[in-house]
């Protein structure tokens, strides 16, 4: 069956990446607005608090890797010492690339690898709103390695380096989000997929989107009656089970339309609908323009 985390990472297609090392010394605090990028950050050594907007502290050390897919507004601060109140420091860039944070002549307690991406679709809020907004993995080596890799790729401007980059971005946030144990509270992909009984339904969604599911059937394999079964996916997902069937079904429309590798007659069957007028007045419902004018961009 096909990977519901995978295809959604895919179809996010992750790109344009910057990535820096930063040292830090002494008290320091980072403010950024970088609204409707990825972050991401590996600590290298040392430890640094996170605080991204709307979401509780959350405390780094050295080894951790941590990702938010949307940050809106959020800062980076030392530890030890604590940042006190109203600070904002302004990093300097060395010849060398590294960003130094803090006194120029006290060694650096903190190193880490700091990075942002955008996201290259069109429908990309729906996506991220199906992941967690903060994903921490403690100690993954993997993520490190991935980390670098991004880093040095982006450094070496060699051939086909965009599309080893979108590459190997998808698979770091593939990497994170399977990496974190804690789903959370926030509803999404990450926390149906860790249900026992969503995973399941969710996975048979994703590799038959053309079937034409019930809540009944859908209920069966995930062996709850109805009722319980809709309840669950509602409170889990966010929305009800053929509302997440109807949008997932339009995002896959949406990229394939966009590639123009397909009909729209080829679209409206892939995606369950039984004739090209039925999935054409869906979409048009849905998205707010005929295929034919997504396709002419507009």
């Amino acid at each position: 069956m096909s990977d519901p985390l995978s295809q959604a990472i895919s179809l996010l297609s992750p790109r344009a990446p910057f990535s820096k090392v930063v040292e830090a010394a002494g008290p320091w605090r980072i403010r950024r607005e970088e609204v409707g990028k990825a972050y991401y950050c590996l600590i290298f050594t040392g430890k640094a608090r996170l605080e991204v907007e709307e979401e509780p502290p959350v405390d780094l050390y050295q080894g951790d890797f941590v990702l938010v897919p949307v940050a809106q507004s959020f800062s980076m601060s030392s530890i030890d010492p604590g940042a006190p109140a109203g600070l904002e420091s302004r990093p300097v860039i060395m010849p060398d690339g590294r960003a130094l944070i803090g006194p120029e002549d006290v060694p650096a307690t903190v190193q880490a690898l700091v990075g942002y991406c955008s996201f290259g679709a069109p429908d990309a809020e729906l996506l991220v709103s199906l992941l967690p907004a903060m994903a921490v993995a403690r100690g993954v080596q993997r993520l490190g390695a991935l980390a670098r890799l991004v880093r040095d790729e982006a450094r070496a401007e060699r051939p086909a380096c965009d599309v080893v980059l979108e590459h190997l971005l998808q698979v770091l946030f593939i990497e994170a989000l399977r990496s974190v144990t804690d789903t959370g509270e926030m509803p999404g992909l990450m926390r149906g997929l860790a249900d026992e009984r969503l995973a399941q339904p969710l996975r048979a969604i994703h590799a038959e989107p053309y079937r034409a599911w019930n809540i009944a059937e859908l209920a069966c394999s995930a062996g709850l009656s109805r009722s319980a079964f809709f309840a669950r996916f509602n409170d889990v997902m966010g929305m009800a089970p053929m509302e997440y069937l109807q949008s997932w079904r339009m995002t896959l429309a949406k990229h394939m339309l966009r590639s123009r590798k397909h009909s729209i007659a080829q679209v409206a069957m892939k995606v369950g609908y039984g004739s090209t007028s039925a999935f054409s007045s869906a979409f048009s419902r849905r998205v707010g323009v005929s295929p034919a004018q997504y396709i002419r961009g507009g």
